[in-house]
């Protein structure tokens, strides 16, 4: 697939709005996969995304290959996050207002490989970056066992991409966030930060 059929582009503000159900909508597609086997669930959508509508200083990366929504990348605050991605800094004595969260990075299989991944993260640093009092970026991401048979044979981690990114993982900031998992139902699975220092505009 050529790589130039597709635009990436980051929105804010009052920009987003339109595009939440479709982010939704990719959301309750991909997260199906393995690590996360989200069984999908609208409501839980409405109230995750909201606070990416509430919030004056959030960030969607959004990937688009002609009208199609093929990738999604958000971002936020973490002060203007859910209480649940907050606490495990909080417990630490980490100022949550100096810490810009980063939300899902996601992208249909058909459309990997092809270097959105990097844009996404590229253009949530730089919008980090340009609204200043940031000190770091952080994500979390659920944590699953090696053994775990559902595990897909030849599964690649991203673990290799968010070190050459510059994330480090953070053993001891982890949180536990309820999804309803397929073939398991609503439990609480935990998720642990990969945190990097907001860099110095080049």
């Amino acid at each position: 697939m050529d790589a130039q059929t597709f635009t990436v582009r980051a929105l804010s503000g009052d920009a987003i709005l339109p595009w939440l159900d479709a982010v939704a909508d990719l959301r309750m597609t991909v997260f199906r996969e393995w690590p996360y086997l989200y069984a999908g669930d609208v409501g839980y959508e409405r109230d995750y995304l909201s606070r990416y509508g509430r919030s004056a200083r959030s960030v969607l990366v959004l990937a688009m290959a002609g009208d199609a929504v093929i990738g999604a990348s958000t971002g936020l605050p973490l002060a203007d996050e859910d209480p649940a991605f907050q606490r495990p800094f909080i417990d630490l004595d980490v100022a949550i207002e100096r810490v810009f969260h980063f939300g899902e990075s996601i992208v249909l299989p058909q459309w990997r490989g092809q270097g959105i991944g990097h844009r996404f993260f590229d253009l949530r640093q730089a919008h980090a970056r340009a609204l200043a009092g940031f000190d770091m970026t952080a994500f979390a991401a659920v944590d699953r066992a090696e053994q775990d048979p559902r595990r897909p044979p030849n599964h690649r981690d991203n673990e290799v991409f968010w070190r050459k990114r510059g994330y480090v993982r953070q053993p001891g900031i982890t949180m536990l966030l309820r999804w309803t998992e397929i073939d398991v139902g609503d439990v609480p699975h935990p998720m642990t930060f990969w945190t990097r220092p907001v860099e110095a505009a080049p």
